[in-house]
């Protein structure tokens, strides 16, 4: 794939990293099998991470990103800062209101709209950008560092000093058990009934995590503003992204040993090591496409990276469709259409996990093919 110089390319670099990251949340999200997974393509069960529980935060840092590169061009074609906010409040909403109707598919029964999830990755994602949205739409670099230091400051000392309602005296007691946190006890204080179903008692996208959440929007925002400055020869930003990266690594595993990197609490700490890995990987992904120029690998990874609203929502419906909803008999049983297709076309020659990989493959090629026809007809959905 041949692109043109300049901003075009770095563009480029955008999808690709932003491909990759849809790509990557199909793969985890769809196997053949929930219990025969590679351990790379689990969550860490709680504390620490694997390469599964960089995909959210890295998608959260490109809408940083993207945020900050989409405002700047439109108040560069003369949009007031009135017209940037409702863009911004528009958008946000319509995210978080898609994601509770892919949560309410297939809209029966009732009780898909009256125990609906009200929190969730779109959902998430919706709130995290109107947020960072409205904070940096005139904040200074200056501003958008003194607004990080107070969230992740802020929330590290509430969850580790505030006292947990008919739980721990402090919360640094209570931090090893996902039930008993303070975001846990906001989580049944406020959405009781509307939680995650998997955890009952806590949700992974609850209220109070998503406060860090919008941390790592901040820091794509920084990282957004950094890329832009054309003035400075690209090698140079590309270096210090390198840098800053490495550094925020360190930075986050060091501050793991006080507060520890874990995904379902968004901790500072995770905060500031995936932001710095998403700012490494970026560098890395510009470095090889803007100044090696090797660029036939990009195709691909660009077309998941356009279009990542279709992969998401489509991809879950199809999920729910063939996981629960469309069965078939097997062997004398009703089993999900999904685990017929896994039985018959990949257990029945591999090895579990082996299967169970080539099965999520299989869905990410699936979805491939389906975005490969939007794009060639030049049909991409923006929210």
């Amino acid at each position: 794939m041949t692109t043109a110089k300049g901003t075009t390319e770095r563009l480029v670099a955008l999808d690709v990293f932003r491909g990759l990251t849809v790509a990557g949340m199909l793969l985890v999200n769809n196997p053949g099998s929930w219990g025969a997974i590679y351990p790379p393509l689990e969550h860490a069960s709680w504390n620490g991470w694997t390469p599964t529980d960089l995909i959210f935060p890295f998608f959260l840092f490109i809408v940083g990103i993207t945020t900050h590169l989409s405002l700047s061009a439109r108040r560069a074609r003369g949009d007031s800062d009135a017209a940037l906010r409702r863009q911004v409040i528009r958008r946000g909403i319509l995210i978080v209101l898609i994601g509770w109707g892919l949560s309410a598919f297939p809209f029966y029964p009732l009780t898909r709209f009256t125990e609906i999830r009200i929190p969730g990755v779109l959902p998430r994602i919706g709130v995290v950008y109107l947020i960072a949205g409205l904070l940096t739409l005139r904040a200074s670099v200056k501003q958008v560092v003194e607004m990080l230091v107070v969230i992740l400051f802020g929330y590290w000392f509430a969850m580790t000093l505030l006292p947990v309602p008919g739980g721990c005296a402090m919360g640094a007691l209570c931090l090893d058990d996902p039930s008993r946190t303070l975001a846990a006890w906001l989580d049944r204080a406020l959405l009781e009934g509307h939680l995650w179903k998997s955890s009952k008692t806590w949700d992974p996208e609850g209220p109070l995590s998503t406060i860090p959440a919008v941390g790592t929007a901040l820091m794509g925002v920084l990282c957004g503003r950094w890329i832009a400055q054309k003035d400075r020869p690209l090698t140079e930003r590309l270096n210090a992204m390198f840098a800053v990266g490495a550094l925020l690594m360190m930075a986050g595993l060091m501050w793991h040993w006080s507060f520890p990197i874990n995904k379902g609490l968004w901790t500072s700490s995770y905060v500031i090591f995936t932001a710095g890995m998403a700012a490494v990987s970026i560098a890395t992904i510009t470095w090889i496409i803007d100044v090696q120029g090797v660029t036939w690998w990009t195709r691909p990874l660009v077309i998941y990276g356009v279009n990542p609203i279709v992969a998401f929502v489509g991809s879950g419906a199809m999920a729910r469709i063939i996981y629960s909803l469309w069965t078939v008999q097997y062997d004398g049983k009703q089993i999900s259409v999904q685990a017929a297709v896994y039985k018959t076309v990949f257990l029945s020659w591999l090895e579990p996990r082996d299967a169970s990989l080539a099965f999520a493959v299989s869905f990410v090629l699936f979805w491939y093919a389906i975005l490969v026809v939007l794009y060639r007809k030049n049909i991409i959905l923006k929210v």
